[in-house]
């Protein structure tokens, strides 16, 4: 396969090309050149004017539902749609059913993504059915192809599987994922604890949860450190996902200028909207960590500035009509996310475009142990490539579930298209 773009913005610190305006040839796969008014007999030729190019982004938080739960996602849906977000690669989370807690779970979903135009990473399951109660076996599954451990949807409640954890998997240099919630302080709660949630009449969820866990995993793994003998490799050994509070930015922020190998991450929906916006229960609204206050939602902003969090992903969570269609405490928690990543932290991130990149590319690719790529000649082509300035109308989802508050919108930032395993899709 032979394909010409012209004159495209590449989008990459770490490439000489850098900010520049070029063509790129892209041949078998693989960038055999970029340069100025480049020609190519044979090449499919796409036209960039005003079109930016990136390494390929990267979604550390996505619940497919498949296997067990098709009728809301399924692993051709969702690659369709994690492309139609500019990803190239995604990370799938071990709640399905069965779980991904056995080597045959795991090869089924990897093998499914072999070879396709978006990747499929596989977290594994850290305890059996994601119940938190008995370890699954971590090595094998390490082994197989597992990216990283985690009970996604389930926070790890126990203190003593928390640790142990860490402390099994330091070894293997794989790392623990986790989202930090006591559930016993928000169990019946329906949204942030505020405001909102008393003048809707409806059991809130403090921020405290958030921040106890989160106190409570940086403190064990600063003990798991203090007990092992083995050297850090500079990369997280544990990474926080989804942070929504001011505490919990601060936290992290505190842990990293101690030099604990911890990352964090955020989703991009918490970016756009707070708690009040929950004022007229729009299930498509209810999401957890839920919405938080304005001084939670200037602190991402500045955690994102600065660096604190490391990475935005879209904590892609597809529902059926039955699951969201009904009165709000009954409606379940979630937001599908994957094509609107970009756009969202384009509008409300404050972030630079450069910088939005690097969250969705570099980060998250060093957090995962994964190969660096670059655009480079010779480099392996996994490319995105989008329109940052450009207006677009959010009409169509291409998940099979329709629980974003998005649909009808218009949006800044319009992906164009994606190259990855030597095919190219074009939108």
């Amino acid at each position: 396969m032979k394909v010409l773009i012209r004159s495209v913005r590449i989008i990459d610190k770490k490439s000489s090309f850098h900010d520049q305006v070029r063509d790129i040839l892209i041949v078998d796969g693989k960038i055999a050149q970029i340069g100025e008014n480049l020609s190519a007999e044979g090449a499919e030729i796409k036209e960039g004017n005003g079109l930016c190019v990136s390494t390929g982004w990267i979604d550390m938080r996505v619940a497919s539902r498949d296997p067990g739960f098709e009728h809301k996602e399924d692993l051709v849906s969702v690659r369709e749609t994690a492309a139609r977000g500019g990803f190239t690669e995604i990370v799938l989370l071990p709640n399905t059913q069965p779980v991904v807690d056995s080597k045959d779970t795991l090869n089924y979903i990897r093998q499914s993504g072999f070879g396709s135009l978006v990747k499929l990473h596989v977290a594994g399951a850290v305890t059996k059915k994601t119940a938190g109660v008995d370890f699954t076996e971590m090595i094998d599954l390490h082994t197989a192809g597992a990216i990283a451990f985690t009970d996604g949807e389930h926070p790890v409640q126990n203190a003593d599987l928390f640790l142990k954890t860490i402390l099994y998997l330091q070894p293997l240099n794989a790392l623990l994922m986790n989202r930090p919630e006591d559930t016993q302080l928000t169990i019946f709660g329906q949204m942030h604890e505020g405001m909102t949630s008393t003048l809707n009449g409806m059991k809130g969820m403090p921020s405290l949860a958030e921040e106890m866990m989160l106190n409570r995993d940086l403190k064990l793994l600063e003990y798991a450190l203090d007990k092992s003998t083995l050297e850090l490799t500079g990369q997280p050994m544990l990474h926080i996902s989804l942070v929504s509070t001011k505490e919990a930015v601060d936290l992290i922020r505190k842990a990293k200028e101690k030099g604990l190998p911890v990352s964090c991450d955020v989703a991009a929906h918490q970016l756009a909207f707070e708690d009040k916006d929950l004022i007229d229960f729009d299930t498509n609204l209810k999401v957890n960590p839920p919405f938080r206050g304005p001084s939670d939602h200037a602190a991402i902003r500045v955690g994102l500035l600065d660096g604190t969090i490391d990475a935005i992903v879209s904590d892609h969570n597809p529902h059926d009509e039955e699951s969201k269609n009904l009165e709000f405490d009954h409606a379940d928690f979630g937001i599908t996310g994957l094509e609107t990543v970009f756009s969202l932290a384009k509008m409300y991130s404050g972030l630079r475009d450069e910088d939005i990149v690097e969250k969705l590319t570099s980060k998250p690719r060093h957090i995962l142990r994964l190969e660096e790529i670059n655009i480079a000649e010779g480099s392996v082509a996994n490319l995105t490539f989008f329109e940052p300035e450009t207006d677009w109308t959010f009409s169509k989802t291409y998940s099979k579930s329709k629980n974003t508050p998005f649909l009808g919108q218009t949006l800044k930032g319009a992906i164009r298209g994606v190259f990855n395993n030597n095919r190219l899709e074009w939108f």
